[in-house]
């Protein structure tokens, strides 16, 4: 499978004016301005194959914006090379935008006071979609994403699950090859979201649609990506598989018993033990590092020695997997 992503040792730095606090500060920054160069992203490489599904998350500032600006063809970078379903985005912006598709979560790209069916007209006429590629979709989509009830409507009166289908419709409708979503689910409800995760694994099963997500929301990626990158302070820290990165990080397990009766546990060496309020005390919290202990060991010492009534093992989630990195404890990168 060729790549249709492919970004080389991308930099972009941004120059930030900086100035002292208060009147006097702001009064000498008029006349003698001051700025500071911030490096956003630092010599970022990873390309992405035809069909991939791909998350690509940081903490606030991590230069995933940047990145995806880039990818786009809104920014340009300092230095290193991006190629994107072969032309480079912000040399070629106006023949490459045809085969891209963008979602940003908190800005639309629907007319606020049209029936959501104008604004994909509007978009027909300037993707110049063919009548036939534009009914298909239509049609196809309205049904996947339930907008037939609401598709008349203009965008100002639909809600914010509706209106977030509806962007992701107008996004497609040109069949792009290749989709960049920027929090698609954001402030959507969890039956809403569960359409648009199950939206998004249908098209890139049916269509082999590219897809780069940017979120916060971890429940995205482990519901729609099998790969994750992970970018903190302008540099990718990660890149691999979910089950990638809870064998590499998710070192901690936790196993919860409900025992029988009520009982005393011995300490168990190097196992945390705490009690869950529940079940009056009979159920308790078994958490311990992989390298330390054995999970058979333990279950078997917990079943010769106490009455067991249920046993449950925990995996770490990604999400507390993710925090654990980027406060860069016990993490080797």
């Amino acid at each position: 499978m060729e790549n249709l992503i492919e970004v080389k040792n991308v930099s972009k730095t941004f120059k930030v004016n900086k100035r002292a606090n208060g009147i006097p500060g702001m009064v000498a920054n008029l006349l003698v301005p001051k700025f500071e160069q911030k490096q956003a992203v630092k010599d970022i490489s990873f390309s992405i194959k035809e069909g991939e599904m791909v998350g690509f998350v940081g903490p606030n500032g991590a230069g995933k914006s940047t990145t995806i600006k880039m990818l786009s063809g809104i920014l340009y970078p300092d230095s290193g090379e991006i190629k994107v379903n072969g032309y480079v985005p912000y040399k070629q912006r106006k023949d490459y935008v045809g085969s891209i598709g963008v979602v940003f979560g908190q800005k639309s790209q629907l007319q606020w006071d049209l029936p959501v069916i104008d604004s994909f007209e509007l978009l027909k006429a300037i993707y110049r979609v063919p009548e036939k590629v534009y009914q298909r979709n239509l049609e196809r989509f309205t049904d996947m994403l339930n907008m037939g009830g609401f598709i008349n409507q203009p965008v100002r009166q639909l809600s914010l699950g509706q209106r977030m289908r509806a962007d992701i419709a107008a996004a497609l409708l040109h069949s792009p090859r290749i989709v960049f979503f920027d929090e698609p689910t954001i402030g959507v409800d969890v039956v809403g979201k569960e359409k648009i995760r199950e939206f998004i694994r249908e098209l890139n099963r049916k269509d082999k649609v590219t897809m780069l997500f940017t979120t916060h929301d971890m429940q995205d990626i482990e519901k729609t990506c099998n790969r994750l990158i992970i970018i903190d302070k302008g540099s990718k820290v990660y890149d691999g598989t979910l089950f990638g990165i809870r064998e590499k990080y998710g070192t901690t397990r936790q196993l919860d018993v409900e025992f029988k009766d009520n009982c005393e546990i011995e300490p168990i060496k190097n196992v945390e033990i705490k009690q869950i309020d529940e079940l009056d005390g009979r159920k308790k919290r078994f958490i311990f590092e992989n390298k330390d202990v054995q999970i058979n060991e333990l279950m078997n010492e917990l079943l010769a020695k106490y009455n067991v009534r249920d046993l449950n093992i925990s995996e770490p989630e990604i999400e507390s997997i993710i925090r654990k990195i980027y406060s860069g404890k016990d993490v080797v990168l």
